[in-house]
C-alpha cells in the first residue's frame, strides 16, 4: 500500500492492485459492498462521458473518461474474481480470441476485397458464434440496455441484411405517414395512443436509416435546437418587463416563430 501511495506513475497491474485493495479487508467499505447491479448505471454514465469527450475533441478529457471506463471494467472483473469465476485475465483472454476469429482476413487464410465484405464475414462469424440459427436470433439479440433509438436502427439493419426492407427512403416516408394518420386515430379513441406512439418512433428511426443520419445525434441535435430557441424566447419576454408564465400559448408561439425565421448570427 504505502508503495502503491509513493510510485510518480502507474499502469495497468497497479490499476488492479488498487481496486482490490479497495475492496479488500481494512480497504473502503462502500466498494467492498457494490455488486453488478448497484454501479451498471456508473458504468453507462461513464461510456456517455467517452462520448461527450470525443465530441469535445478534448484528449485530456478523453484520456480521462477513458480511465474512468477502465475502472469500471476492472472493478467488476474484481467482483468476479472474488466469486472464484473469472478475472482481469479471462476477460482479455475472451476478447483476444473474439477478435482473431472475427478476423480471418488477418490472422487466416481469407482474402477479402473491401470493408463491405470485412464486415459482412463479420456478422456471419458472429451469428456463428452465438448460434444464431434463423436471422430473428440476431434481430432477438440486439441488446435491450441500448438507448431505444440505437437498438431500433440496429434491430431494422439486422432485419434488412435478409431483405425485409423498404426499397429506397420513399417507402420509409409513406409508412411515416401511415403511423402518423393511426396515432392520430388512437388519440380519438380507436386504438392505443402509447403503442401508435412507439410505432411512429420506429417508423421515424427508418427514415433516419435511409438518410444514413444516426437517430440518436439527430434527435440531440434538436434538443440542442429547442434549448438554444427556448433560451432566446425566454430572453425576449424577460427583456419586455414580463415573465413566461404571464403569457398566452399563443403569444409565446408568435415569440418563437420570431425567433425561428429570425436570421442567425455569422
Amino acid at each position: 500500500m504505502v508503495d502503491l501511495v509513493k510510485q510518480k506513475s502507474y499502469d495497468l497491474p497497479d490499476l488492479v492492485q488498487v481496486v482490490k485493495i479497495l475492496r479488500g479487508p481494512g480497504g473502503c467499505q462502500w466498494d467492498a459492498a457494490q455488486t453488478h447491479q448497484s454501479i451498471r448505471r456508473n458504468f453507462l454514465e461513464e461510456a456517455y462521458e467517452v462520448a461527450e469527450a470525443i465530441d469535445e475533441g478534448s484528449v485530456d478529457h478523453l484520456k480521462e473518461e477513458l480511465g474512468d471506463v477502465l475502472l469500471q471494467v476492472v472493478f467488476h472483473a474484481s467482483i468476479e474474481e472474488d466469486a472464484g469465476r473469472f478475472n482481469l485475465d479471462d476477460v482479455a483472454d475472451g476478447v483476444c480470441k473474439k477478435l482473431i476469429y472475427r478476423h480471418p482476413h488477418v490472422f487466416g487464410d481469407v482474402t477479402v476485397h473491401s470493408t463491405g465484405e470485412i464486415l459482412s464475414n463479420w456478422e456471419e462469424l458472429k451469428k456463428q458464434e452465438k448460434g444464431h440459427a434463423t436471422q430473428a436470433d440476431a434481430v432477438d439479440a440486439v441488446a435491450r440496455s441500448l438507448p431505444s433509438l440505437w437498438r431500433a436502427e440496429k434491430v431494422q439493419k439486422k432485419a434488412a441484411k435478409v431483405g425485409f426492407d423498404w426499397p429506397d427512403l420513399s417507402g420509409a416516408m409513406d409508412k411515416l405517414s401511415e403511423e402518423v394518420h393511426e396515432l392520430q386515430d388512437a388519440v380519438n379513441g380507436r386504438g392505443d395512443p402509447t403503442e401508435e406512439l412507439g410505432d411512429l418512433l420506429f417508423a421515424a428511426v427508418n427514415v433516419a436509416r435511409f438518410l444514413s443520419a444516426d437517430p440518436e445525434d439527430t434527435l440531440q441535435a434538436a434538443c440542442d435546437k429547442f434549448a438554444a430557441r427556448f433560451r432566446r424566447v425566454e430572453q425576449q419576454v424577460l427583456a419586455s418587463g414580463r415573465k413566461m408564465e404571464q403569457l398566452s400559448v399563443e403569444e409565446l408561439e408568435r415569440i418563437w416563430d420570431q425567433v425561428k425565421h429570425a436570421p442567425t448570427k455569422a
